[in-house]
């Protein structure tokens, strides 16, 4: 995707497979099967599969699908906690796998994740300043003298009052357990935010108050976001370019005006079709056919196609290639070669 603005973030082929380990029966069973002349098919998922993908400085990029799809784990590649199988993670142009430890070390400060449950990704036996303060002083970035003031600022650009750093995380509300979720992720001084559905599991109230910070904080400290969501409505508000995301692929992406206008894949018109809206009142309700199939056997072909209206018998043979089919709008589809 063509910018002014250079590369904070880029994905080229990555590919992430998980394997489920065999236990000692399954090996038995599988041993047999091959005495036999059986097939054995390698219990592989392929979470993410193939994907060029870049996150410019400066920019909000949203990425969305269906449940399952492989955008969590995409999140972890992104912010290098996962290593791909396949393919190269580079950060401002540089792979990750070239980096020393010490190297490797500070990108992964440059980079946090904000994580969907904010209760679960808190350690519940650490007060909120040590889960605040505990990285920037084990990293150096702050002195011990200077180590409660320092914690008090990243609580107040939380939006979080000071007074309630000696709190565990159970005594916080949702809210502001995800306000400590920022707080923690602000004291490493990053340069991305990855926020895999950081504001899935609040009220809506309490999202509004928490995008919101998203956007003030981005201004203060211009912030890179690669920002995860199943809701359109919280993309659509806050991204300046959008990827849908289905079953491991990167099907098409576009500046977020763009996208939301003139859908081009069937995938993508069918979400935003889903969409509630004020002047959709009246409407019947049409969900997409049939259920996401299984990564551990996906279709060939294209994978939306048993799924698709508009299917065609090439669909089912080749899988399209995602490419740009007007400035900044790319699409994986062969009605783009039909058109």
């Amino acid at each position: 995707m063509k910018s002014n603005n250079p590369s904070a973030i880029s994905l080229r082929g990555v590919s992430r497979r998980f394997g489920q380990p065999a236990n000692i029966f399954k090996r038995a069973q599988r041993s047999l099967k091959r005495l036999r002349g059986v097939p054995v098919r390698n219990d592989v998922v392929f979470a993410v599969n193939n994907v060029d993908f870049d996150v410019m400085q400066g920019e909000v990029v949203g990425l969305v699908g269906e449940s399952g799809c492989g955008k969590s784990t995409l999140a972890r590649l992104a912010a290098g906690i996962l290593p791909p199988s396949e393919g190269k993670v580079l950060f401002r142009g540089t792979d990750l796998r070239t980096l020393d430890r010490a190297e490797m070390k500070d990108v992964k400060l440059k980079i946090q994740l904000i994580f969907q449950n904010p209760h679960a990704s808190l350690n519940p036996r650490l007060r909120a300043a040590d889960i605040v303060g505990e990285a920037p002083l084990c990293h150096g970035l702050v002195s011990r003298a200077d180590y409660e003031s320092y914690v008090d600022t990243q609580f107040l650009r939380a939006g979080l009052d000071p007074k309630l750093k000696r709190r565990y995380p159970h005594q916080f509300s949702g809210g502001q357990r995800q306000r400590l979720g920022i707080a923690r992720a602000l004291a490493v001084q990053p340069e991305v935010l990855v926020c895999d559905e950081a504001v899935a599991a609040l009220d809506v109230s309490i999202q509004a108050q928490i995008l919101n910070l998203f956007m003030e904080l981005r201004s203060q400290f211009s912030l890179t976001y690669l920002f995860i969501s199943h809701d359109l409505g919280v993309v659509e508000h806050l991204a300046d370019r959008v990827a849908v995301m289905y079953l491991g692929r990167i099907i098409e992406e576009a500046p977020v005006e763009e996208l939301f206008s003139r859908a081009q894949h069937p995938y993508t018109q069918a979400l935003l079709a889903e969409r509630p809206s004020i002047e959709g009142r009246g409407r019947r309700f049409v969900a997409i056919k049939g259920e996401l199939p299984s990564p551990l056997n996906p279709p060939t072909g294209c994978h939306f196609h048993p799924r698709c209206p508009l299917a065609m018998p090439r669909c089912a043979q080749e899988a399209p290639q995602l490419r740009e089919i007007a400035p900044n709008h790319r699409s994986a589809c062969h009605l783009n070669d039909t058109a």
